[in-house]
């Protein structure tokens, strides 16, 4: 193993571990969890189910820090550059993915004007 694969190793984890991370969080809070940095995450009463609004929403996270560790072990096996075209598919389309998929958990989950 050369000094340029453990710094690099290391340079990864220290940057996907936080995302893993905030997929945990999310997916073990009680209450509601937030998708946008600067919006405030709406209020337990204006979700139907908590409990599957947040767990949807943590595995969205964690799967796009996994999708990361397996881009950089592709990295490790194939090459550098081909890791290098993966990590942009990842996370153009991932977080492209996880935008979306936002959307329509917050469509199914918030309650509609009317409904108690």
């Amino acid at each position: 193993m050369t000094a340029e694969t453990v710094i690099s190793s290391v340079a990864a984890l220290v940057c996907i571990a936080p995302v893993i991370i905030i997929g945990i969080v999310q997916y073990r809070s009680k209450e509601p969890v937030g998708f946008w940095s600067g919006k405030k995450p709406p209020q337990k009463e204006q979700i139907t189910d908590v409990k599957e609004y947040n767990r949807k929403h943590g595995l969205m996270w964690i799967a796009l820090g996994v999708g990361f560790l397996l881009c950089f072990g592709c990295g490790i096996l194939i090459g550098g550059l081909a890791a290098g075209y993966l990590c942009m598919i990842e996370v153009m389309g991932g977080i492209a993915a996880m935008v979306v998929r936002h959307g329509k958990l917050d469509r199914m989950y918030r309650k509609k004007d009317g409904d108690e």
